[in-house]
């Protein structure tokens, strides 16, 4: 337990470090988000600055080499798997800065990228023997997949990255419910003695020391740069943990987001109405009346929960 302690305590010691600087330092470098104006609520936020998930994601990668050795392969695909989702989050915070509007890379461009990254996570697990899937609920039962794990990564890391970038729509959300998702994560595989233990306590630290500048109203965004690899560093986690299938149920809210954008576009598309005032479905509560605050406590405790009840059955 001293060991999770520490991390989680260094991971903050180091993310909160790196916020506090990095947040004047954007600020005199105009790294400011562009706000879009059908988003009413959000109008006197323009000019946040962005791109602060380089501060929590950092302290992740740098500190874990120093609790995990430097000869963990795993790890280290893991850290380069993260870096690489950071990384194309930055380009697209980077063009959104630049042209001075919304518009960073392109769709396809972005899924280009993803692809091939959640492609080197796919053949690293099939040719580690890395399939085998823990079955939530089963009381220790598992499940060897085989060849099938290459398909499923590839569709467990395109839907985590781009469910958590859905989810970064409001103050502390994105951050708040990846800090609890990662934390419960911790704890089933502290219980478990599996590889993502320390791992996910450096990354709820980092993202709790994050959400002091973060939650309402927020001195600094995640931005693309953020939530692409907390979805990167979440996939990864649980697919090289055997913890897949733990995603879309400790990882509901996350779902809850994605979901609810397909399901918009396709009923407005076939009928020309809507089914919710705004998508993602955050913002259909948001416009409810309810406050940001609110609704990012509401999306971290269903998420305890949800994981909770994962953990009764271990």
């Amino acid at each position: 337990m001293k060991i999770y302690l520490a991390a989680f305590l260094a991971a903050f010691a180091a993310s909160f470090v790196l916020t506090a600087l990095l947040t004047p330092l954007l600020k005199r470098l105009k790294a400011g988000q562009y706000i879009l104006g059908y988003v009413k609520e959000h109008k006197d936020k323009g000019g946040t600055p962005t791109m602060g998930g380089f501060a929590f994601i950092t302290s992740v990668i740098v500190l874990a080499p120093a609790f995990y050795g430097v000869g963990n392969r795993t790890v280290n695909l893991t850290l380069v798997i993260v870096g690489g989702f950071m990384f194309v989050g930055f380009l697209d915070d980077f063009l959104k800065i630049y042209r001075k509007d919304n518009q960073g890379l392109k769709p396809y461009q972005k899924i280009i990228f993803q692809t091939a990254i959640a492609a080197i996570a796919s053949v690293y697990c099939y040719m580690n023997g890395l399939t085998v899937l823990e079955i939530p609920f089963g009381g220790g039962l598992v499940w060897d997949i085989g060849a099938w794990v290459i398909p499923l990564t590839l569709f467990v890391f395109l839907a985590t990255v781009n469910c958590v970038n859905l989810t970064d729509g409001l103050d502390g959300l994105a951050g708040g419910t990846g800090m609890t998702f990662l934390a419960v994560l911790g704890l089933l595989a502290a219980v478990r003695g599996q590889f993502c233990d320390i791992f996910s306590f450096l990354g709820a630290g980092a993202l709790a020391a994050f959400l002091v500048f973060n939650t309402n109203k927020a001195a600094l965004f995640m931005g693309d740069t953020g939530s692409l690899a907390l979805g990167g560093l979440i996939a990864c986690l649980c697919v090289f943990s055997g913890n897949t299938l733990y995603v879309p149920i400790i990882g509901i809210t996350f779902v809850l987001s994605g979901i609810s954008v397909i399901a918009q576009v396709i009923y407005y598309k076939r009928t020309g109405k809507r089914i919710f005032l705004m998508a993602p479905i955050h913002h259909h509560f948001q416009m409810k009346g309810h406050s940001e605050c609110k609704i990012s406590y509401v999306y971290a405790l269903v998420t305890a929960l949800t994981g909770f009840v994962c953990l009764l059955f271990v």
